[in-house]
């Protein structure tokens, strides 16, 4: 498989993630997270199935840990979707 692409939310979520680290970690940590965030959506990308599926929050929607952010997807017609990296927020608004 090993592509993905990112929703528009996850876009801004992964903007905001970065502003955020810049703000409260500085810039080094924030890059050095921004570019595991990035390697570990390579890795869903190659084997989305070793994640677990969360039908009870979405169907068909799997959830990766990464840091303190957890990453939500789906496999659409053989490609993952990343769509939306959440930190402590509720993932009840998931599309």
């Amino acid at each position: 498989m090993e592509t993905y692409s990112l929703s528009t939310l996850a876009e801004q979520d992964v903007r905001r993630l970065y502003r955020y680290g810049i703000e409260s970690f500085g810039l080094q940590k924030a890059d050095s997270y921004f570019d595991g965030l990035f390697g570990q959506f390579d890795a869903i990308a190659r084997t989305p199935e070793m994640y677990p599926m969360i039908n009870e929050v979405r169907p068909g929607y799997r959830r990766c840990v990464y840091g303190f952010h957890a990453v939500y997807y789906r496999v659409i017609d053989g490609r993952v979707r990343i769509l939306r990296v959440l930190g402590s927020e509720n993932p009840e608004g998931l599309p």
